[in-house]
């Protein structure tokens, strides 16, 4: 790959983060507030996932009086209550009502008649205009936790709908790490912590093989992306801390930095994809670089991938529906992109097909990457799935959070393992330098052919051995520039060409 391109996709990545900062966010904050006003005579207000017993709804409403008796409706998330009302066509407001139970406290009635609402008359507030100003709470009990979903109605109303609101939704009252989170939340923010903790070693384990390598001179592009997979991971982690710590701490929600969080996310998920895909067609093991049409193909596809990323976070901020718990890939842009990762694991099989096929010599290190990638690339489409139509609702986005985190943790660990610069790791890839690889491109060196066996598109057998060093005349190892982080350098020092040189001799 070329740097342009590099700079291309980077370019594309900024864009996404400019245009999902700037998007319009839904209030899902455990701490909801607003002024509603609406010809409607039922409207949704938000949801939560109360657990039993420990769950607390708070809330202060102020009513205008001349808009008549409000009420707000409790449903819960059985087939016979909130799936039997929303988004069901031809109901009227009385018919939606009808699976509220009295019996059950599911109505709290906006009115000074009604002694639980804990509502009063008050004419100071907006001078000429009385309003019921109602504060109070609710307890849920139930066998299991349940999402609770808050509706407003009025059915005599001629005029609409008008309540300025405060709703505070919390579980458990003396534990920080679940008070503020909904139920399907729990456990998140203790998950996210230690994979951090977990992925940050990764990341110095990462580094410590990357000097290793880059001593020996081996330290090769493919690498590098390996270690930009792993920073934005860490990154990702550390900003999705921040976002359920301020959460924990507050009780509100900021959409904007989790969808922050989820685009680094995702530029560690395309990067490792990317990066097994070119080791697959050999690129670093192999060859020293790609077939122009290959480069085309790869760029074409990663172009997808970005177009897919955004349009799938444009749809959940802008067409998903809060009144229905959906899943980030409910949407025809998610069900696209696990059409791509299918279809990169076919590339990824065709490529490894084809290179062990040309270089059977290397098969210890390609059959290992074959089999765990393989599972790499199905986990994600069958976690997917798995959480669309078999997780129940109430506890999916923190099953689905730690699984996620899991398989891609496994990914980039067992990618560490097969790569490590040990002399007992008999799976090691590299075997040709960095340095080596501008030398190999030269067709003539001082007017003798270079060997048929060492140019970029087709590198020998196990030319160089991964753990012997190679040293400068002035006896230090030979620098890397870290500018060059995707670019195969084609450009050599004088002193490198002949140290390349002295070894063919």
């Amino acid at each position: 790959m070329e740097e342009s391109e590099w700079r291309w996709f980077a370019k594309c990545w900024v864009v996404l983060t400019i245009i999902f900062i700037s998007l319009p966010q839904r209030a899902d904050s455990v701490i909801v507030e607003g002024n509603l006003t609406t010809r409607e005579d039922w409207v949704f207000l938000t949801r939560f996932c109360f657990l039993s017993d420990d769950g607390e709804l708070s809330f202060t409403f102020i009513v205008p009086e001349d808009y008549g008796v409000e009420e707000v409706l409790l449903y819960f998330d059985d087939p016979s209550q909130w799936a039997s009302v929303y988004k069901v066509p031809g109901l009227t407001c009385s018919e939606k009502k009808v699976p509220i139970d009295d019996a059950r406290n599911q109505k709290i009635t906006l009115s000074t008649s009604y002694y639980w609402a804990g509502c009063k008359y008050d004419t100071t507030r907006r001078p000429g205009r009385p309003v019921y100003v109602c504060q109070g709470g609710r307890t849920f009990k139930s066998y299991r936790a349940r999402w609770w979903f808050i509706g407003l109605a009025n059915c005599s109303t001629t005029k609409g709908l008008q309540l300025e609101y405060r709703l505070h939704m919390t579980n458990s009252k003396n534990n920080t790490f679940f008070r503020e989170f909904s139920a399907d939340e729990f456990y998140i923010l203790q998950v996210d912590i230690s994979f951090s903790v977990i992925y940050i070693i990764l990341l110095l384990l990462s580094v410590y093989c990357a000097y290793m390598l880059r001593s020996r001179q081996l330290f090769h592009t493919t690498y590098k992306m390996y270690m930009v997979s792993l920073g934005c991971e860490v990154i990702f982690l550390l900003i999705k801390v921040s976002y359920y710590a301020t959460l924990a701490n507050t009780g509100y929600k900021y959409p904007g930095v989790k969808i922050f969080a989820r685009i680094f996310e995702s530029i560690a998920t395309l990067t490792f994809l990317l990066m097994l895909i070119l080791l697959a067609k050999g690129y670093t093991v192999t060859r020293g670089r790609l077939r122009q049409a290959t480069a085309v193909k790869i760029t074409v596809m990663m172009t997808f991938y970005i177009l897919l990323y955004i349009v799938m976070f444009i749809w959940e901020a802008v067409f998903f529906d809060p009144g229905l718990v959906l899943y980030l890939y409910q949407s025809p842009p998610g069900y696209g992109l696990i059409g791509m990762r299918l279809l990169g694991w076919l590339w990824f099989c065709y490529a490894t097909f084809f290179t062990l096929k040309n270089y059977p010599e290397k098969n210890l290190f390609y059959y290992p990457l074959f089999v765990f990638f393989t599972l790499w690339f199905w986990a994600g489409p069958i976690v997917i799935l798995v959480a669309m139509n078999v997780i129940n609702l109430w506890v999916r986005e923190k099953v689905v959070n730690g699984v996620e985190l899991c398989v891609s943790f496994v990914g980039h660990f067992i990618f560490l393992i097969l790569t490590r610069p040990s002399a007992a790791n008999k799976n090691f890839p590299f075997h040709v330098r960095t340095t080596q690889v501008g030398v190999m491109d030269t067709p003539e060196q001082n007017g003798v052919p270079a060997s048929a066996s060492t140019d970029l598109d087709s590198f020998g057998a196990h030319a160089y051995a991964p753990s012997t060093e190679t040293k400068e005349a002035n006896g230090s190892a030979p620098t890397t520039n870290f500018m060059n982080l995707f670019v195969t350098s084609k450009e050599r020092s004088d002193s490198q060409e002949f140290m390349v040189k002295e070894s063919n001799q």
